[in-house]
């Protein structure tokens, strides 16, 4: 586990760098702004990922129980045309295996779950979520970015999570957090003709928890 510390500012922050999925939990670790699982995807996977045609990449938004989603997502991946190639159930189970550990995580007994196709600048501005904390995988094309503001100024120095790396994003609902300044967005694709594939878990703790 590496940890990489903010020095600009107070309180110091840490972004951690976990080399295992059940590192995460370090999310809870005082004054820790992100988590980061830094794994890098098979290179058979990342080819075939890569390569579907932009209308059989699933789209979904639902809150579900974590042991459920499987299932669902395997029934969006039918419904968004074919995926006929053993790669599909390496992308439905790992989709599945993250929203355990981050529901474990988070001890969220559901998970609101989107699967999003993006190729414009969505969320293009640096923020912080009005939630505890979020899960982002960026399974196709550039990651989450992110970076430290400094006197109300958008980070200057900005650094992007791997494709295929999970992050677990604090956001300023997190009920122990100091007010911080990591910020993080979707890095700004419009033109460039990229196509970005992520699936972004929050945390759900009553089934009629607004959205």
């Amino acid at each position: 586990m590496n940890i990489m510390r903010d020095e600009l500012s107070e309180p110091v922050l840490s972004v951690i760098i976990a080399d295992e999925p059940e590192e995460l939990v370090s999310i809870h670790k005082p004054q820790c702004a992100a988590a980061i699982w830094e794994r890098k995807p098979l290179p058979a996977f990342q080819s075939w990922i890569d390569g579907l045609n932009v209308a059989a990449l699933p789209q979904a938004r639902l809150i579900l129980k974590p042991h459920t989603v499987r299932d669902a997502v395997s029934a969006f991946c039918d419904d968004a045309g074919p995926m006929n190639d053993p790669m599909k159930d390496l992308l439905i189970d790992d989709i599945a295996a993250l929203a355990d550990v981050f529901s474990g995580v988070m001890k969220a007994s559901y998970v609101r779950l989107r699967l999003d196709v993006v190729t414009d600048n969505a969320c293009k501005k640096f923020h912080i979520d009005a939630l505890t904390a979020r899960l982002v995988c960026t399974y196709r094309g550039t990651g989450t970015q992110y970076g430290i503001a400094a006197h109300g100024v958008p980070p200057h120095q900005v650094f992007t999570v791997p494709t295929g790396a999970p992050v677990i994003i604090r956001g300023s609902k997190y009920p122990t957090s100091p007010k911080y300044n990591l910020l993080h967005r979707s890095p700004p694709i419009e033109g460039t003709g990229e196509t970005r594939f992520v699936l972004v878990l929050d945390p759900v703790f009553t089934p009629d928890e607004d959205a």
